[in-house]
């Protein structure tokens, strides 16, 4: 993508091009004009829609559900101030992303995924004329069914259109195309074929666009690449190239650089909150370090700046890892060798950086070495491992199963979600996307759970407050009538009596009068 002389009217060649539609094919880069800034943040609101549509598609959403969440994610993040910049924001972003994505086959593959998702979802949204202009200018060959022909095979139309649920076709929105580009509609039969074509409603376009969009976007990648490796990488390494080799693995929400809702943790609350609120990463290394009394420097980087993350203070902070340390190494070689670098991570040494901790994204692209600890288990674990840990964690085995799915699948952000959602019985709908956001929710949702059973043991007491004055009323009314009684007929026994008070008041509860000259309160319930 150039970047020269501003050209405004580049957004609005687009929109005609193509009959209207805020929909661009980007079969050709911008010339526009682009602040740097605007070209990062273009890029990263972008992101933030693609990584939301990868969460759901992990999550198996319904396409009803996927319409609205793309519409939603879509809305919520490419707007721009000015109505007239929109589709240029998108132009941009989308450009931008290809550099940044087709730097290697996995992010490539992603990236075209990702991006022919949105585009199928946004296509469904836009009306039939653009649909129309969307697939001339993808030069999709097609031909609009005639209404004598239609009538010829309206039965037949019909009768496919009944087998899959779908609405009667009507003859100003029938195509025929051939079947070889619909794959996908004649694998699922959604399709009346005849003579090597394929009858094709209006609302199934969508079916042959994305392929010959995802074709296209699949080859302009490579060349992107080749463009990237040979010229533009090399150019741009003091400017562009920073950007777009941070933005494939940059995190995108709060940095959690201190925990500023619970405050601090104390030394004393350590192994609680580790036990029910500690992502399994940081659980691991936090325990392999109670065992081992030592951890490589990843590991060490890694647990220690969650730590910092989730308020653990700096003196407690030298406190703990020199209690674990000093037990293998000494306390003297501690303070040599060790306490500067988490004195480091605090902005106390060096440059005075104030560390930020590691994001899932970060953690999941490390590669532990021989020895090391660091890392994400859904990614390095081996499904043994992974099992056993999950299993002492608490992990039912029913969950434990979709969780050892979705980490086979690559989607260790997701199984580390379900962990969640299994060990709190709580949803997550966001996603884990850092662990100190694990931590956070985890909290919360403990907090909640605390203040409910409060909230209802002081219901429970103040009904059972209320109960016991309304027994006691009662029990004092009839024993006094059963003493009146006993005083008359001393033949009766006193359970023959007690029954008779139970009766009289309607009791459903047995109450037994401890002795019989006492206060009211001596009294007992029994169920």
């Amino acid at each position: 993508m150039e970047i020269i002389r501003s050209q405004k009217k580049a957004s609005s060649a687009a929109a005609s091009s193509n009959g209207g539609s805020t929909l661009p094919l980007y079969r050709s880069a911008p010339t526009l004009e682009v602040r740097l800034e605007e070209f990062e943040r273009s890029a990263v609101d972008r992101l933030v829609v693609l990584r939301g549509i990868s969460d759901a598609l992990a999550r198996g959403k319904k396409p009803d559900e996927m319409e609205k969440l793309v519409s939603d994610l879509w809305k919520a993040n490419m707007r721009h101030p000015q109505a007239s910049e929109v589709i240029n924001k998108d132009i941009i972003s989308h450009f931008v992303l290809r550099l940044v994505y087709c730097r290697s086959e996995e992010l490539r593959k992603w990236f075209l995924s990702m991006e022919s998702t949105l585009f199928r979802y946004r296509f469904r949204r836009e009306n039939s004329d653009v649909h129309l202009a969307l697939m001339t200018e993808l030069g999709i060959p097609y031909k609009v069914v005639s209404q004598k022909e239609f009538e010829e095979l309206r039965d037949k139309l019909n009768q496919v259109a009944r087998s899959v649920s779908q609405p009667l076709p009507t003859p100003n929105g029938l195509y025929k195309v051939s079947f070889e580009e619909v794959p996908e509609l004649v694998a699922s039969r959604k399709v009346f074929i005849q003579k090597g074509y394929a009858y094709v409603a209006l609302n199934q376009v969508v079916s042959f666009v994305v392929p010959h969009f995802r074709s296209h976007l699949s080859k302009a990648l490579v060349l992107t690449n080749r463009k990237w490796t040979s010229m533009i990488r090399e150019q741009e390494k003091d400017r562009l190239t920073p950007i777009v080799e941070a933005l494939a693995t940059s995190y995108l929400g709060p940095d959690y650089c201190q925990d500023k809702e619970f405050g601090e943790i104390s030394l004393k609350d350590i192994d609680q909150v580790a036990r029910t609120s500690f992502p399994l990463c940081m659980q691991h290394l936090f325990y392999t370090l109670r065992d081992d009394h030592h951890l490589k420097h990843g590991g060490r980087m890694q647990l220690g700046l969650f730590l910092k993350g989730v308020g653990l203070k700096l003196d407690d902070a030298l406190a703990f890892w020199k209690a674990e340390f000093s037990q293998k190494v000494g306390a003297e070689r501690f303070d040599k060798e060790y306490a500067y670098s988490i004195r480091h991570n605090y902005g106390k040494e060096g440059k005075r950086t104030d560390y930020t901790p590691y994001s899932c994204q970060k953690i999941i692209l490390s590669t532990p070495g021989v020895g090391d600890h660091h890392g994400c288990p859904y990614r390095h674990f081996s499904e043994e491992n992974l099992r056993a840990v999950l299993g002492k964690m608490g992990v039912s085995s029913r969950a434990l199963d979709d969780v050892i799915e979705k980490a086979k699948s690559r989607h260790y952000q997701l199984a580390c979600t379900l962990t969640f959602e299994a060990l709190h019985n709580s949803s997550c709908d966001a996603g884990i996307n850092h662990p100190n956001q694990y931590f956070s929710d985890s909290q919360n949702i403990l907090k909640e759970k605390v203040n409910y059973r409060g909230e209802k043991m002081e219901y429970v007491n103040s009904l059972m407050h209320y109960i016991i004055i309304l027994y006691q009323f009662s029990v004092v009314q009839c024993w006094s009538n059963v003493e009146m009684d006993l005083n008359g007929k001393h033949e009766e026994t006193y359970e023959t009596k007690e029954k008779q008070c139970m009766h009289q008041n309607g009791c459903s509860t047995r109450l037994k009068i401890a002795k019989f000259n006492t206060t009211p309160l001596s009294w007992k319930l029994k169920q």
